[in-house]
C-alpha cells in the first residue's frame, strides 16, 4: 500500500480529556474545542480520523482488486519514510521485525506534543530490524528500593513477529504494563504465536512513560498535549492499520491487548470518542487486570501540584508558565526529576495524569469501540499496592481517606466499609490461605499473604482499581452487535501480574504444560475468531483421568448482565512449595508433578462473596473517587 499523507493524531484526545476538545462524531468536525478555539488535540484527532478512514477505504480497494496482505519474500518492508529488512529464526519458526520507527524522536520542541510521523522519504536505506529500540525513561512506583532506571527518550519503536508467508492473519497487538511509569515493548511473541499454531501476526509498541507522557496542566494542555503517551499508542494503531498489510497481517482484523496498564489503555480505547470509532482502529480487545486509577481534570489541583513538583526537580520555578524552561531542558535531568516526584508521592503511586470523561460514567452507555472483549483480572491483585502496616479499622480508615480515596467523605469510606465487612484485627502468624470464590471466608477476610484489615485493604484496592474495571468493561460490551467473556486467573498465587508468564512465557513453575497450553489457547482462539472457547480436551488437560469429559469451556457464555458468569482459570494437585512474594510474605504454591486445570464456570455476582455488588458500591461512588 502507498503511503498516505497524514498527520497521524489520536481518536482518544477528546474523548479522554473531560475539558478538552469532545468529538461527538468520527465523521464530524473534530477541531472545536468548549471553549470555541482549536487545539493541537483536536487537530490531532481530526487529522486521525480522516487518514484511517481513508487507509480503510484504500484497503477495502486492494481487496476488490485480490490484493493479499502478504509479505515480501526479502522480508523487506517499504513504509514510505524507511525501509527495514526482517529476519528468520529457525529455531522458532518465526520471523521478526524489531525496532521499527512509528514516529519522530519526542525530544526538544516535540516534548509534551502529539507523536509526530516520520516525513517521506524517496529512495530510503534498508534498516536491519534485528535489535529492540532503546526503552523509554522509566519511573517506577513509590516502593521503597525502587531505583532509578535511565532511558532514552527516542524510544517509539514497534516490534513484529510473523510466521513466514502470512497472508492475511489476524493481528494481536501488544499494549504493555507499568502503570504508565516503566515498562517497555520488548515482550516475546513467539510463544503465543506458536502455541496457535502461526496463525496470527502480532506487534507490541513502546510508548512514552511517566512525565513524558502523562504531564498534565493548564500551561501543558495550552501548549501541547496533555495525554501524550495515549496518543502515542494511537498513533501506534494507527500505523498498524497502515502498515501491516506488509507483514502479512490483517488490517480489518486487528486485537488490541494489555496487562495492567496496558489493560487499562484497552478500556481508553474503548471509550475513545465516546465509542462513535466503530473499528476504525481495531475490531477486538483483550484487558487482563485493566488499571483504573483516579481520574482528574488536567487542572485540578492535584496534576497541576505534580506539574510544578516536577518543574521544581527539574530546577525550574515551582510556579507561574515553567514549560519552555521544561522543553530546553536536558533529558538526565527530566528522567531523574520525574523519578523522583513518583517516589515522594503515595505508597504504590504511578505516574497517571489521565484527563478524560470518567470511564464509570462511558461505560454504563454501552457505546464502544471495537465488537468483541475478552478481559480478565487476578484473584489476589493488591498486596502489591497497599502499604503493609495495616493492624486495625483506624489503619484502614486513615489509608482510605487519606491515601486511596481522597475525595470521598467519611459517610461515603462507611460505605465501603460496609460492603466489605470483616471485624477482625490484622494477625501476622495466620491463618492465611486461598479462598475457593464460593463458600467459606472470601477475599474481604483472607488470603494467602494477608488477612484482617490488612486483606480487608488489599481486597479494596484489587477490586477498585483492577475486577471492578473488569466486570464494568464485561458489562459495556454486553450490548446487541457485541460480546464479551469474563476470566479470572487463579493459580497460585495469582497476585498482580502473575499471568503475563502464562500466555506469553517463559511459564513460571507453577504454571503446568496443561494450563499454559490452554490459556494461550483462550487468547488465540479469541484472536482468531472473537470466542475464547477452547475444546474439552484443552480445557481439562492432558493430564486428567479423562481429557474428553463435557467442560463448559467449549461453550464459554457471553457475559450477560442478568447472568453475569466468569471462567475461574485455576490448578490443582502437584507439590507444595513455600514461595516468596515480591513484597516480602511466603505463600505456598504448586509445582509439578501432579499439576492438573481446574478451570471451571462461576457466577460473577456471588464470586467472593458477591463481588458485582461491592463492584456496584464504587460505580455508585465513581464521580466523587473519581472514576
Amino acid at each position: 500500500m502507498a503511503p498516505l499523507k497524514w498527520i497521524a493524531g489520536l481518536v482518544l484526545a477528546g474523548s479522554l480529556a473531560s475539558c478538552a476538545p469532545q468529538v461527538t462524531d468520527a465523521t464530524t468536525d473534530a477541531t472545536t474545542p468548549d471553549d470555541g478555539s482549536t487545539d493541537i488535540a483536536s487537530l490531532f484527532v481530526s487529522d486521525l480520523i480522516a487518514n484511517a478512514t481513508a487507509a480503510e477505504q484504500e484497503q477495502q480497494a486492494q481487496e476488490k482488486r485480490f490484493l493479499a496482505c502478504t509479505q515480501d519474500d526479502s522480508l523487506v518492508v517499504n513504509l514510505g519514510y524507511a525501509k527495514y529488512r526482517g529476519y528468520h529464526d529457525a529455531s522458532t519458526g518465526l520471523n521478526y521485525w524489531k525496532g521499527v520507527r512509528y514516529a519522530a524522536p519526542p525530544v526538544g520542541n516535540l516534548r509534551w506534543q502529539p507523536p509526530q510521523p516520520l516525513p517521506l522519504k524517496l529512495n530510503a536505506p534498508i534498516t536491519d530490524a534485528n535489535s529492540f529500540g532503546p526503552i523509554c525513561p522509566q519511573s517506577l512506583p513509590a516502593v521503597p528500593g525502587a531505583a532509578f532506571i535511565p532511558g532514552n527518550e527516542d524510544c517509539l519503536y514497534v516490534n513484529v513477529y510473523a510466521p513466514p508467508n502470512a497472508a492475511k492473519l489476524p493481528v494481536l497487538v501488544y499494549i504493555h504494563e507499568g502503570g504508565y511509569g516503566f515498562g517497555d515493548g520488548t515482550h516475546d511473541m513467539t510463544e503465543i504465536i506458536n502455541a496457535n499454531d502461526k496463525g496470527f501476526v502480532a506487534v507490541t509498541l513502546q510508548y512514552r512513560l511517566g512525565a513524558f507522557g502523562w504531564l498534565s496542566s493548564s500551561e501543558v494542555k495550552n501548549r501541547g498535549v496533555v495525554n501524550a503517551g495515549m496518543l502515542d499508542q494511537a498513533l501506534a494503531l494507527a500505523w498498524v492499520k497502515l502498515y501491516i498489510c506488509q507483514f502479512g497481517g490483517d488490517p480489518s482484523r486487528v486485537t488490541i491487548s494489555g496487562e495492567s496498564a496496558g489493560g487499562g489503555s484497552v478500556l481508553y480505547h474503548g471509550i475513545a470518542v465516546k465509542g462513535n470509532l466503530g473499528n476504525l482502529l481495531y475490531k477486538q480487545g483483550i484487558a487482563a487486570s485493566p488499571y483504573l486509577p483516579f481520574q482528574y481534570k488536567y487542572d485540578d489541583p492535584q496534576p497541576t501540584n505534580k506539574y510544578y513538583a516536577f518543574s521544581q526537580a527539574a530546577g525550574c520555578p515551582s510556579t507561574g508558565n515553567v514549560f519552555d524552561c521544561l522543553v530546553g531542558k536536558d533529558t538526565t535531568t527530566l528522567q531523574q526529576a520525574s523519578f523522583a516526584v513518583t517516589q515522594a508521592s503515595t505508597y504504590g503511586y504511578c505516574p497517571r495524569h489521565y484527563i478524560m470523561n470518567r470511564p464509570s460514567q462511558q461505560l454504563a452507555t454501552k457505546k464502544m469501540n471495537g465488537q468483541n472483549l475478552l478481559v480478565g483480572h487476578n484473584a489476589n491483585e493488591g498486596g502489591l499496592f497497599v502499604p503493609p502496616f495495616i493492624t486495625t479499622e483506624a489503619d484502614l480508615t486513615g489509608w482510605l481517606q487519606g491515601a486511596q480515596f481522597p475525595n470521598l467523605s467519611p459517610a461515603q469510606i462507611n460505605t465501603i466499609l460496609a460492603a466489605n465487612p470483616n471485624n477482625e484485627l490484622t494477625n501476622a502468624t495466620g491463618p492465611h490461605y486461598e479462598t475457593n470464590g464460593l463458600t467459606g471466608a472470601t477475599a474481604v477476610q483472607v488470603a494467602q499473604d494477608a488477612n484482617g484489615q490488612q486483606q480487608r485493604g488489599n481486597n479494596i484496592y484489587a477490586e477498585a482499581t483492577f475486577a471492578c474495571p473488569a466486570y464494568w468493561l464485561a458489562s459495556a460490551y454486553a450490548a446487541p452487535g457485541s460480546s464479551s467473556y469474563l476470566y479470572q486467573y487463579s493459580v497460585p498465587y495469582a497476585y498482580h501480574g502473575s499471568d503475563v508468564a502464562a500466555y506469553f512465557g517463559p511459564q513460571t513453575p507453577n504454571q503446568s504444560n496443561d494450563f499454559v497450553k490452554a490459556f494461550r489457547k483462550i487468547w488465540g482462539n479469541f484472536v482468531l475468531t472473537g470466542n475464547p472457547s477452547i475444546s474439552a480436551q484443552i480445557a481439562n488437560g492432558a493430564s486428567a483421568a479423562n481429557p474428553n469429559a463435557p467442560h463448559p469451556a467449549t461453550n464459554w457464555p457471553a457475559y450477560s448482565d442478568n447472568t453475569p458468569q466468569l471462567m475461574n482459570l485455576n490448578t490443582t494437585g502437584g507439590t507444595a512449595v513455600q514461595a516468596p512474594l515480591p513484597w516480602g510474605p511466603l505463600v505456598t504454591t504448586f509445582q509439578e508433578p501432579g499439576l492438573k486445570n481446574a478451570i471451571s464456570l462461576a457466577s460473577a455476582a456471588q464470586w467472593e462473596g458477591g463481588r458485582k455488588a461491592r463492584c456496584d458500591v464504587y460505580k455508585s461512588l465513581g464521580a466523587s473517587i473519581p472514576l
